[in-house]
């Protein structure tokens, strides 16, 4: 199947253009579509160098391009509007809705989506992405009475990139702590854990692809044997029901879905909003 030409385009970082786009691909199965993103397109003579790139695309492809944009001046939005493609503003589809609705005219200012205007936000990211960082794989417990969760599971099992992602996107102070055979052999949690229960939230992982995470980053020896990741797995599931931690298997989701289940179900408040 030939693949289908995806541009996003925004005024900074591409991020709101991306993420809208991505959403909306992923309705339609068996497509395939490789993806270009054209950040800070912020000028005339940026948007019409962009228009150029798509329409160089629309002739050398099958089929025309999609472009997602998420420009808000009017004159460069008027430029993109040209080009020789699908083009979705995504900007454009709601706007004009929700200023009547608001009775307000939008500022169309660059950069309100995403930056650092709102420098409380930032910060609470930065604070909270570096106390992820400090308390990554149970090095450091002294903190956990700060954490407002706690993630536990067996090693590789998505607990510290799903930590950054919570405090990068939400500012949440996300600890992890790995189960190990001294958990499994005593079955009852270390004392610095179950001074903190109410915080915990487990992850778990289907046997064959914990399996190929762990051969990838260490081929040989018991760690990513067939035995060993089913003794642990099974292991920290009776953890988990033995103390009632809730718990979620991260095999089929995104780092996005993990951690929205992780919020709903605990509660925690998100410090920002992305």
């Amino acid at each position: 199947m030939d693949e289908r030409m995806v541009f996003f385009i925004s005024d900074q970082t591409g991020v709101t253009a991306e993420t809208l786009g991505h959403s909306l691909l992923t309705q339609f199965n068996g497509q395939d579509f490789r993806q270009v993103t054209l950040p800070f397109i912020d000028s005339e003579d940026k948007a019409r160098e962009a228009v150029a790139r798509i329409n160089r695309s629309a002739v050398d492809e099958t089929h025309r391009p999609i472009v997602f944009s998420t420009l808000v001046q009017d004159e460069l939005r008027r430029i993109i509007r040209s080009v020789d493609g699908l083009h979705l503003d995504i900007f454009d589809a709601f706007l004009a809705e929700l200023g009547e609705e608001l009775d307000q005219e939008p500022t169309n200012e660059p950069g309100r989506a995403h930056g650092m205007r709102d420098i409380d936000a930032y910060m609470k990211r930065i604070e909270a992405t570096n106390f992820a960082l400090a308390n990554d794989d149970g090095g450091v417990s002294r903190n956990y009475s700060v954490a407002d969760v706690i993630l536990v599971g067996v090693s590789r099992s998505g607990k510290t990139p799903t930590c950054l992602y919570l405090a990068m996107q939400y500012g949440v102070y996300a600890a992890n702590y790995p189960l190990t055979e001294e958990e499994f052999e005593s079955g009852i949690l270390p004392k610095v854990l179950a001074e903190h229960k109410h915080k915990l939230f487990g992850l778990t992982i289907a046997p064959d692809r914990l399996r190929q995470i762990r051969k990838e980053r260490r081929s040989v020896g018991r760690y990513s044997t067939a035995q060993q990741v089913r003794f642990e797995l099974r292991e920290a599931e009776k953890l988990f029901k033995r103390f009632g931690i809730p718990y979620v298997d991260t095999t089929e989701f995104s780092i996005e879905e993990i951690a929205s289940r992780i919020l709903d179900s605990t509660g925690v408040e998100r410090r920002v909003r992305p």
